[in-house]
């Protein structure tokens, strides 16, 4: 009998230990997510890899319920429809209504510096146009490729006239204190600047370009704002690989907007201190595509200059790889001689579309593919792409490593084995993100212009982060052997 009641004292002892543990461990992770939740934290592990439960479920929605939304929300909530989920994670992006919007002062600088640029001539004493009577145009060909500069700076305008948002958000809003200001918007309009005025006149040692980059550089440094900061929270345009090529030195700590890194040592630029912009496209978008995989006859389509330096040499690679196959279209254009009607009907009528580095990572060619449904084939290992921290390119472009493109005959299977129903699911989620890469005035909810304000905006919690720490100690005695005190030029990396 006593040897029975021993038994049954383990027996209840070990359950009770265990019931006691299970308790503990239970509590101890509710109170882990909810001191979570009162701080406001993100998660620092998913909660899906806790033990399924249905306290932990309630747990977890009761927590995203709460938490403050993203910026962000999926505007297509039917998700199971998109083919097994490849078009789940990222659908057509909403603007949230609760966004905080981006607070930009913008220097006004003279005429000279942004549309006197375009040929539009001041009146009196005010520095910009009076975009409610004319909005002055840009120049058109190959110059509206790098026009990013033009939009941001008339969507700032446009924000001081609220009857003109016509039930449009606006992601970003002038305003004209500095101190109130998320960030400095410098208008220089520095790649029509490059590409109109970059030639020597006459008898001048200098272009015109070069010298009010020169005056650029002695206005923003002279200017407290930049003082304040050291350049860090201020906005530079510089679109065009070659625009700002003698202020990029002098103004690096400054967040660039840019169409790649590819002219530029990443101690001046690179992803985590400046964003990368979309080009915008130089043919005509395919309105009310109805076209479909059988009707697009040609199967890859390749149009531009073949004969490139640098990393672009693989374009003459593949033009003699792929110029015999019978179905694929790989010559040299250019936008002279009806160049751009020519790309545009062949972009509408192919199924995909080539996009190869040239003398640099980037170019508006994956722009054009998008505005035509053309599937878009990227081979280029160094480009970086616009919204890429919301947007999942791999739901709509096809992705090749440059060693694997130059193999023989790897290119054209490997294209001809998708299947038309994987080109289709992606042909329609072109239809769906055509809209986040148009540059347009009055810009629209979601388009290329509020998108990189977006983007910036998404920048501003690092910039903030690198001011606050740099002014930890700005209130301690100075060092008699004194130290920098301006920022010193990068290194370059060789």
């Amino acid at each position: 009998m006593a040897e029975r009641n021993v038994h049954l004292m383990g027996f209840f002892g070990r359950k009770s230990m265990f019931s006691m543990f299970s308790i503990t461990s239970i509590l101890f992770m509710l109170s882990l997510l909810f001191v979570m939740r009162s701080t406001g934290h993100r998660h620092f592990f998913y909660l899906n890899v806790l033990p399924k439960s249905k306290v932990l479920a309630l747990s977890e929605e009761g927590y995203s319920q709460s938490s403050s939304q993203s910026d962000y929300e999926v505007l297509n909530s039917n998700r199971a429809v998109s083919n097994k989920g490849t078009l789940e994670k990222y659908n057509v992006l909403k603007c949230n209504p609760s966004k905080k919007v981006l607070k930009v002062f913008m220097y006004d600088l003279p005429p000279q510096f942004h549309f006197e640029l375009l040929g539009w001539k001041a009146e009196g004493k005010s520095v910009w146009p009076d975009i409610r009577k004319l909005v002055p145009t840009y120049p058109g060909g190959l110059n509206v490729q790098h026009s990013i500069e033009y939009w941001l700076t008339l969507d700032l305008l446009l924000s001081e006239f609220d009857d003109n948002l016509n039930g449009r958000s606006a992601s970003a809003i002038r305003v004209h204190n500095s101190s109130e200001a998320d960030v400095i918007f410098v208008p220089f309009f520095s790649s029509v600047c490059y590409n109109r005025f970059s030639k020597l006149k006459q008898k001048k040692k200098t272009s015109p370009n070069t010298l009010l980059q020169q005056k650029l550089v002695a206005f923003l440094t002279a200017q407290e704002e930049w003082k304040r900061s050291g350049g860090k929270d201020h906005i530079i345009l510089a679109h065009h690989p070659n625009s700002l090529l003698d202020a990029r030195m002098k103004l690096w700590p400054a967040m660039f907007i840019l169409s790649d890194f590819g002219r530029y040592p990443p101690t001046v630029a690179n992803v985590e201190k400046d964003v990368i912009a979309p080009y915008k496209h130089v043919i005509r978008n395919y309105d009310n595509d109805t076209s479909n995989f059988d009707s697009r006859p040609t199967l890859l389509y390749f149009q531009g200059a073949i004969y490139r330096k640098d990393g672009g040499s693989i374009r003459q690679e593949l033009f003699y790889m792929l110029k015999d196959e019978k179905d694929v279209h790989f010559s040299f254009g250019s936008i002279l001689k009806g160049g751009v009607k020519q790309a545009t009907d062949g972009m509408h009528s192919s199924k995909f579309c080539l996009n190869i580095a040239g003398d640099t990572p980037s170019s508006n060619r994956l722009f054009d593919a998008i505005a035509s449904h053309c599937v878009p084939v990227i081979i280029s290992d160094e480009i970086e792409l616009p919204y890429e921290d919301v947007l999942d390119y791999s739901e709509f472009c096809i992705f090749v490593r440059t060693s694997d493109a130059i193999k023989p005959n790897f290119l054209i299977n490997f294209i001809r084995n998708i299947t038309k129903q994987e080109w289709t699911r992606m042909w329609e989620k072109l239809k769906e993100i055509e809209n986040l890469f148009e540059y347009r005035y009055p810009s629209k909810d979601n388009d290329a212009v509020q998108m990189v304000w977006q983007a910036i905006a998404r920048k501003v919690p690092t910039v903030n982060f690198k001011l606050h720490k740099s002014s930890r100690y700005s209130r301690s005695p100075v060092s008699k052997e004194g130290g920098l005190k301006s920022f010193p030029l990068p290194k370059n990396i060789a």
